[in-house]
């Protein structure tokens, strides 16, 4: 009881600082217990360990779908799929083949998102440094490339949720319930499939990569995909589905927890800088942040709409022609039929965000900061969404220019997993490059 009122004095003291200065001399043992105290309410008690990622082989600790348990055979598997080119075998357009994988457009540079504002898979050329350097060949017909008219999410901390794509509409347990009626297109809802699993099974159709005896036999896959699927009959093992299913055991396994906010919760409590402990306070106090993003992966698993504008919005954006973007613009609601979730996306995770270098389901920003200060401000980009229809934690908050800085510093520094690398094969097991193969993208990753 007295850590407790303690905590509640400290915080007390912490928010009566009357301005930017006094709010920045505050000592460390100050801020350490403001955030011990703030850590506690809004995990309900747990403390620490509410907001604890475990490690990557730590399977048990890790959500999974009990449809597909996670193992090291998969894992080791997933791993080498999402990142073969050899994956790239059903292109639209012949001689493409084997230029694009998952990792394409979830390369680890970028913190597995795009490295662009929207991902390319097929029809793209070059790669940069961390995917940037991909555009689209201007000898692609624009309806045959592989171009999303939403930004690509990271695949960190996918764990953490049980259905997947902005929308949620894979996915056929838990926050889906009740959505039976949007599910004609994804059989794999309907046989109790979570998210991850459905989202490594439909993509690969979306994403026209192809696995066959073919593909295993060729490219040395029989023994990984025997080690991972030795239950499953031979007729039925080398396949889209166990290919997703290894993809999708591989991507639970992708957590940020060596970022500095991972370490200090474990105890290390300099493992973040005054600032950036002064940015924690803000996220779980006036930044309302928190109420959101939450648990582990700091991503609760609902729809919010916050406002932010679409790919129609931009004079760069590339819209293929059988795409409805007034359609996507309704987020959730585009799925469920239900007016109240209109203009509502999937709440992502925080984790290196800066890595990404785009922000919103639209990729309307490009700056953590700015999006700060947007959800501070609470001017929509979208004006079509009607102010009921947007979240409580938008707009009026009040904070500071220091306090936008401290909140920043904590977003983009705190929440940095630097070692990411760990989760990426020394070569491809077909020998293809990767994470794209096209001529120009072998010159810029340095192939040849």
């Amino acid at each position: 009881m007295k850590k407790v009122i303690f905590g509640l004095v400290v915080l007390t003291t912490f928010m009566s600082c009357q301005n930017d200065d006094d709010y920045q001399e505050i000592d460390q043992s100050l801020l350490d217990d403001t955030l011990r105290t703030l850590i506690v309410e809004a995990s309900q008690g747990e403390g620490n360990s509410f907001f604890v990622l475990p490690d990557s082989d730590d399977f048990i600790a890790i959500p999974q779908d009990p449809l597909n348990p996670i193992t090291s055979a998969k894992v080791a598997l997933g791993q080498l799929l999402l990142h073969d080119t050899a994956m790239g075998g059903d292109p639209k357009i012949e001689g493409r083949e084997f230029q694009f994988a998952c990792a394409t457009c979830h390369p680890v540079a970028a913190a597995f998102n795009a490295g662009r504002r929207q991902g390319i898979g097929e029809g793209g050329v070059g790669f940069g440094l961390s995917g940037e350097g991909r555009f689209i060949d201007p000898l692609m017909p624009i309806d045959s490339v592989d171009i999303q008219p939403v930004r690509v999410p990271t695949l960190l901390n996918l764990a953490y949720q049980d259905v997947a794509l902005w929308d949620g509409r894979f996915g056929g347990t838990g926050t889906n319930e009740g959505t039976e009626a949007g599910w004609d297109l994804i059989p794999e809802n309907f046989e109790g499939f979570q998210g991850i699993e459905v989202q490594a099974m439909q993509g690969q159709d979306e994403h026209r990569l192809l696995i066959d005896e073919a593909f295993v036999d060729t490219h040395n896959y029989r023994d990984l995909f025997d080690a991972a699927f030795s239950n499953i009959p031979q007729e039925e093992r080398y396949s889209r589905r166990t290919a997703g299913l290894a993809i999708a055991a591989f991507n639970r396994t992708v957590l940020s927890s060596k970022a500095p906010w991972q370490e200090y919760l474990k105890g290390d409590i300099s493992a973040m800088t005054k600032q950036q402990k002064r940015g924690a306070i803000v996220f779980f106090d006036q930044g309302k942040c928190v109420q959101c993003h939450t648990g582990p992966a700091l991503k609760d698993k609902a729809f919010h709409a916050f406002g932010f504008g679409d790919f129609d919005g931009s004079p760069d954006a590339v819209i293929r022609p059988d795409v409805d973007i007034a359609a996507v613009a309704r987020g959730r609601g585009n799925f469920t039929g239900n007016a109240a979730d209109d203009y509502k996306f999937k709440t992502p995770t925080l984790y290196n965000l800066v890595d990404g270098g785009f922000f919103g389901h639209g990729s309307t920003f490009t700056s953590v900061r700015d999006v700060v200060a947007y959800k501070n401000e609470g001017v929509p980009q979208n004006t079509n969404v009607p102010s009921g229809q947007l979240a409580d934690q938008f707009g009026g908050l009040g904070l500071t220019e220091t306090q936008i800085n401290d909140l920043t510093a904590f977003l983009s520094d705190a929440l940095r997993d630097r070692d990411l690398t760990r989760y990426v094969p020394e070569a491809s097991n077909s020998g293809l490059c990767f994470p794209a193969n096209d001529p120009q993208a072998r010159i810029d990753i340095g192939c040849d």
